[in-house]
């Protein structure tokens, strides 16, 4: 069963930079297409970025966009969340989810109902 792990995350000064980083164990990402979601305390969970299984397609919420950017590296089993320019307002927990595509390309969700397989999470606090 796969399972996710998130790190990188911490204390950030407003302006500064953090990579998340999503490892998996138990099964292959190579079939999985992987999304970022955040929340913040008393929010709902909110989207963040995608990737699809081949790396090829990627979205981001526009509150980020060219502030992060989402990359994967299949050899090491590893989606990365590098995170630029950060703000108070990005402050939450981090979690990385992966959903089961197979050999479909150019797919990349948004809906945190549809993915399978979630990680516990990781703090992110931008705070000067």
């Amino acid at each position: 069963q796969l399972q996710l792990v998130e790190s990188g995350g911490g204390l950030v000064q407003p302006g500064g930079s953090l990579v998340l980083a999503c490892a998996a164990s138990g099964v292959t990402l190579r079939g999985y297409a992987i999304g970022w979601f955040r929340q913040a305390p008393g929010e709902e969970r909110e989207w963040v970025s995608c990737i699809s299984m081949d790396g090829g397609t990627t979205n981001y919420v526009d509150s980020v966009k060219g502030r992060f950017a989402i990359s994967r590296d299949n050899a090491k089993n590893t989606v990365y969340l590098q995170m630029n320019s950060l703000k108070p307002e990005d402050t939450a927990v981090y979690s990385c989810a992966a959903l089961f595509v197979g050999t479909v390309q150019a797919m990349c969700v948004k809906n945190g109902g549809m993915y399978d397989y979630w990680g516990q999470g990781t703090q992110v606090t931008v705070s000067s």
